[in-house]
């Protein structure tokens, strides 16, 4: 037989060698299509008695990426379509479809001939677990090998079996660390744990996979031979009950029960582990259709894996623009950011100069970058080849001449005007009219930077965020005369060095930073009313936020905080600050001389290490206390989220952010905006407009003006839309 995606070749010891390929595609995806010819294959394994044993791996540099994105988008639209159409019925469709990759694993391992997965590079979630249900795992040593599930990190779990298989194949509490955080394992790593049996060369791979099943692999698993005992031991012994309350424990510590697919995966290891595996695999179908019905779910699954995924492949990219190649960037500035834009810039194998005021401050970037690499060296994530190829691609420099010939010049100096007008005029007196110009700021409106260039049609903003090797996020800023060749570029630059872009209109302070500032205010009007520092900070922490306001506040720095409102009231007037919230961040820079992580002493005091932070006692003293119960706990977390999804929704009304992906992607990826939610109008749109037209209202009744309501939500409310109804991207690019 024949297939599309899977090739089968039965050698003369009668192994057969399944080998998945999928033509068009650079990695390895589940789709409807790929489970109808694995059934099929093991059917073909089972009719035929030449066949001893199966090999299963990829003809790909990695096995798998797990589930396709179109896959789980057509699942969520027949969810949709069904309730609609016929909600008694909506239910047993998804029990049906959750459990259509379970059971075909289950038919796999029962077939009664073993297979060994010979995993190769990155192997995660429905991978990891048809890995599972194969008889023996054997994994390649090469540092690409990632084995994972993964699916706790977009508001699910691993429902193909993988809560009854994993606690079963190694120790309960491993299994549980595994699937909750989401984290992946090295070869060697998932070997110590039980999980694969051998680690070879890569060269090695099938011929150890093969080797092993001349040896003799068991076709019949551990569990479902008689007696069978999990290597975590009983659920109701001593170590199990000791297990299971720590575990209940530490999900509320990192979860604040805002997860339900972390739940999900306690409750399923806990009854799955006390029942037959066939039990326990109906068990797991029936949180996964829970899970998968739940609003968490939804958005999260929508922001984080499919948007994501699409806005990384170029959504917003303007069409009939050649792809960019970029044989040399240039960066001026090499400070904090400039530094950390040239080492991502060079990790992606671009070369880069960097250029400052003199060789001392150049060097001073570049040493970043060394700093970065021999940390990587120490840690054993790259070699010190590798290293040295990529500081040999940076080029430290005082020489402005140096950026001829540059495809793209990003300016990093700081937030003042005046120097990047200067900056902006050496940069173009020295490049050719091809290159692309991007400012990296984070603040100023780029249409007024773009009159300082000769060429505003390619004049652009790139923002990025700090520390820019980790933050996954950057702004894409057009300004009034930037043309689709600026857009196009910046594009192709952002995926070149594998960060995720949204592209915004101007504005003062773009998308992200005008929501994080909503965010900071609120916590200043909540110390003003009296509320105790430690319920602010705990409130957005119970909300989902994964830091603090007032944390936040001192990891930006109080003084830029201070710099920020006065150049508002400068540029705009007074009536667009609030008095209290200016005279709380100059009390605490001015007269306090509290500047935030930068001097030691904010809203938080910095000890020396090993001591931890602490918020700053004298913060009780700025006001008059409330009394903990006086205080409604619920209520802090809904203005934080509520305020900061009122502004995501004020750019979309004003039109800043057309797509409410890039409005929901960049509030998770920007500032860590509650992820449960998907994102800040995946908030507003998981509760309703109406309900949340509701709440906000009454938040403004009690707290101001600033949680009214904008015309555009009344507007929504009343005509019962949503976001992502009324703003379909898909319509736009369907249209375009």
């Amino acid at each position: 037989m024949s297939y599309k995606n899977f090739t089968v070749e039965t050698d003369a010891d009668g192994l057969a060698l399944v080998t998945w390929d999928m033509p068009e595609k650079s990695m390895n995806v589940f789709t409807m299509e790929v489970m109808d010819e694995l059934d099929a294959i093991i059917d073909q394994v089972v009719a035929d008695a030449a066949i001893k044993g199966v090999v299963f791996t990829s003809g790909k540099s990695s096995f798998s990426g797990g589930a396709d994105l179109t896959m789980l988008k057509a699942m969520f639209t027949m969810i949709e379509e069904e309730k609609v159409k016929d909600p008694a019925n909506a239910t047993k469709k998804l029990f049906d479809a959750a459990g259509r990759m379970t059971w075909l694993y289950r038919k796999l391992e029962t077939c009664g001939k073993p297979w060994v997965a010979a995993i190769n590079g990155t192997c995660m979630g429905g991978a990891t677990e048809l890995s599972m249900a194969c008889h023996a795992r054997v994994a390649s040593n090469s540092k690409s090998v990632k084995i994972g599930l993964p699916e706790v990190k977009v508001g699910i779990f691993p429902g193909a079996g993988g809560t009854q298989r994993l606690p079963r194949l190694i120790n309960t509490q491993d299994a549980l660390q595994i699937m909750t955080t989401g984290s992946d394992l090295s070869a060697s790593r998932a070997k110590a744990l039980g999980l694969v049996s051998e680690v070879v060369e890569p060269e090695n791979l099938v011929a150890a996979a093969k080797e092993l099943l001349k040896k003799g692999v068991d076709a019949v698993q551990p569990w479902d031979k008689k007696g069978f005992k999990a290597p975590g031991g009983a659920i109701w012994s001593p170590n199990g009950i000791q297990l299971f309350s720590a575990a209940n424990a530490i999900l509320r510590r990192e979860t604040n029960m805002n997860y339900p697919g972390a739940l999900a995966i306690l409750k399923c290891v806990y009854e799955g582990l006390q029942v037959p595996i066939d039990t326990g695999l109906r068990i797991e179908q029936r949180y996964f259709t829970h899970v998968l019905s739940t609003t968490q779910a939804f958005s999260m699954i929508r922001s984080l894996f499919v948007s994501m995924q699409e806005l990384g492949k170029g959504a917003r990219r303007p069409a009939g623009i050649a792809p960019t190649k970029f044989k040399k960037v240039g960066i001026v500035g090499a400070g904090f950011m400039g530094a950390g834009i040239a080492y991502v810039t060079a990790k992606a194998g671009i070369p880069v100069v960097l250029i400052d005021r003199d060789q001392a401050a150049a060097d001073k970037g570049k040493s970043y970058s060394e700093d970065l690499v021999k940390a990587g060296i120490s840690k054993g994530k790259t070699t010190k080849e590798q290293g040295e190829a990529l500081l040999n691609l940076i080029t430290a420099t005082p020489d402005y001449s140096a950026l001829e010939g540059a495809d793209l010049v990003i300016e990093a100096v700081f937030e003042d005007r005046g120097i990047k007008k200067t900056v902006t005029e050496q940069i173009e007196a020295v490049i050719p009219e091809t290159t692309i110009f991007a400012s990296n700021t984070s603040t100023l409106p780029i249409t007024g930077l773009a009159e300082n260039s000769k060429r505003p049609n390619q004049f652009i903003g790139v923002h990025f965020f700090s520390p820019v090797d980790k933050m996954m996020l950057v702004e894409v800023i057009l300004g009034e005369k930037t043309e689709d060749k600026a857009i196009a570029v910046a594009l192709d630059y952002v995926a070149a060095i594998k960060k995720t872009p949204i592209v915004v209109n101007d504005t003062r302070g773009f998308y992200v930073n005008r929501c994080v500032f909503r965010y900071m205010n609120e916590s200043y009007d909540m110390l003003q009313e009296g509320v105790p520092a430690i319920m602010i900070e705990n409130a957005a922490k119970f909300a989902g936020m994964p830091v603090g306001p007032l944390a936040l506040n001192d990891e930006v720095a109080i003084d830029l905080s201070y710099k920020i409102l006065k150049a508002q009231i400068a540029d705009l007037g007074e009536h667009t600050v609030e008095k209290h919230h200016m005279a709380i961040v100059d009390k605490m820079v001015n007269e306090l001389g509290r500047l935030g992580r930068k001097n030691q002493k904010g809203f938080y005091d910095y000890p020396p290490k090993p001591a931890k932070k602490s918020l700053w006692p004298g913060l009780k003293d700025l006001f008059p206390q409330k009394k903990a119960e006086e205080v409604d706990f619920e209520e802090l977390k809904q203005r934080f989220l509520v305020t900061i999804a009122l502004e995501a929704a004020r750019t979309m009304e004003e039109g800043i952010v057309t797509d409410p992906r890039e409005a929901d992607v960049g509030s998770i990826l920007g500032f860590g905006f509650a992820p449960w939610t998907g994102g800040a109008i995946s908030y507003i749109d998981g509760m309703g407009v109406k309900a949340f037209v509701a709440l906000a209202e009454a938040l403004a009744a009690k707290y101001g003006a600033h949680f009214k309501p904008t015309p555009l939500l009344l507007d929504m409310a009343a005509k019962g839309e949503t976001f992502y109804g009324r703003f379909d991207p898909y319509r736009v690019a369907n249209a375009a």
